[in-house]
Parts: C-alpha cells; structure tokens; sequence
C-alpha cells in the first residue's frame, strides 16, 4: 500500500514536471532572437533576490541554533564536533537549506555574470532567471517549513531545469548554436 503512496505522489510530481517543461519549452521558443542591450537592472534583480534568501537562510541557520541551545533541545557540544548530542532535524534544516544555497546557485550566478559581461541575453533570459529564484525560494521554503520531500524534489528539479534552459540559451546566442 505505501508503495502505491509514494508511486502516487511521484507519479503527480511528473505530471507537474512535464507541464512546466512544456511551458518552458513555449516561452523558450516564442521569444524573439532580439538581444536587449539595456537591460542590466533587469538581470541584476534576481541576482539580488537570491543573494537575499542566501542570508535570509544563514540567519536562520544561526537563529535555530540559538534557540535550541537556550532551549535546552540541544547542547553547544555537537557545534564543536558536529559528532556528539546531535540535534533534532528541524534545527539543521536552515544550515542546510544555505549550503544548498551555494551549489546549484554558483551556476546561475556564473551565467548571469556572462551574460551582463557580454550583454548578450533578452527579456526571456530575465524571466528565466527569475523562475530560478522563484524555485529555489520554493525549495528552501519548502525544506524549512514542512520537508515534503516529493514536493522538495519537484521545486528542486524545476530550478535544475530552468537553469539548463538559461545555459543553452545562453549558449546558443553567444557560440551561434542553433538547437532544434
């Protein structure tokens, strides 16, 4: 019975992937060869937003620690040797949730980087890089708040996804590739 669960809540997280390859592929496809030149702002705001939720977790991380040691929930020990008295699994999620913050994202900061170096990007890349901030506030939300790990998974892939469209995007219009 658990396996058709899980089968179940799986089989629902495919179906939400597909349909947002499918809207990606759309948006991707609709949009004009057309580069905006003038447009830095617009890419430097998402940067932004994630370097915002990149401290807004690190402060967390620091605030449920501190409050577990004052309550008593854990001992300051574990955070000399992370070895001993390990804590209860809500007050690592935030540390976690950082450090998540500082793999995937370095891609995303690295294109973004080249594409305001070369000012070769458009309106779509923009909207692009903000649906990959959108699911990396998801996926820390999610992570944090209530660890749903198919829903966790889902916002996690859809980033994956997004990002791989911004790269080839990026490439295409920087290297003349022409993919079909």
């Amino acid at each position: 019975m658990r396996t058709n669960t899980i089968g179940a809540k799986y089989l629902v997280v495919g179906a939400t992937l597909a349909a947002f390859v499918a809207v990606l592929v759309v948006v991707v496809r609709s949009a004009s060869a057309h580069i905006d030149q003038g447009a830095a702002a617009a890419l430097i705001q998402p940067v932004v937003a994630l370097v915002l939720l990149t401290a807004i977790a690190v402060l967390m991380a620091v605030a449920y620690r501190n409050v577990a040691i004052i309550r008593g929930a854990t001992s300051e020990r574990y955070f000399k040797t992370f070895t001993v008295d390990k804590p209860a699994e809500w007050v690592e999620r935030p540390i976690r949730t950082y450090m998540n913050l500082l793999e995937l994202p370095v891609l995303f900061y690295l294109v973004c980087l080249l594409m305001l170096t070369t000012g070769r990007f458009d309106s779509v890349q923009v909207s692009l890089a903000w649906v990959f901030v959108i699911t990396r506030y998801a996926h820390a939300v999610i992570y944090i708040g209530f660890n749903h790990v198919p829903l966790r998974f889902a916002a996690f892939l859809t980033g994956v996804l997004t990002l791989a469209v911004i790269w080839t995007r990026f490439a295409e219009q920087n290297l003349n590739w022409h993919l079909s």
